[in-house]
């Protein structure tokens, strides 16, 4: 089954209506077909990070997605352990010339591990990672 990998980025855009990506990231959930989301507890924290000033509305959407993602057979969470720390503490330190932050570096260990290519995001940092950022991306 074809695995994509989930940015902040697409999340922020998916529950927020007022998001510049919003369409953009619903267009793209509708045509995915069957697949296999993959995401990270780093990225989920860092969504709840700028969903933190939108209103307490968006707050109580963000907590009930997070709980439906973690239940949801076709996506998968990664866990924030250690180790996935360690690695993106590594891989920033290895790619010091790239603007990626640590949230991105622990994307990066995921998609390499995993072998997944493409990525729900718009992020360049994705791009520069020699993924394939599908909200950038023509369908």
């Amino acid at each position: 089954m074809r695995r994509v990998f989930a940015d902040t980025g697409y999340w922020v855009a998916v529950f927020d209506p007022k998001d510049g990506l919003h369409d953009r990231a619903m267009e793209v959930s509708r045509t995915l077909g069957p697949c296999r989301i993959v995401t990270s507890e780093f990225v989920l924290l860092e969504m709840m990070k700028l969903l933190a000033n939108a209103g307490l509305h968006l707050k109580t959407v963000a907590c009930e997605a997070i709980r439906r993602l973690k239940a949801d057979p076709n996506t998968e969470v990664v866990p924030a352990t250690s180790l996935l720390f360690q690695q993106a503490c590594e891989t920033y330190q290895a790619f010091r010339d790239k603007a990626w932050d640590g949230t991105d570096c622990a994307s990066y260990r995921i998609m390499e591990e995993r072998n997944i290519s493409e990525a729900l995001t718009h992020d360049e940092h994705f791009v520069q990672m020699g993924h394939r950022a599908l909200l950038r991306a023509p369908m």
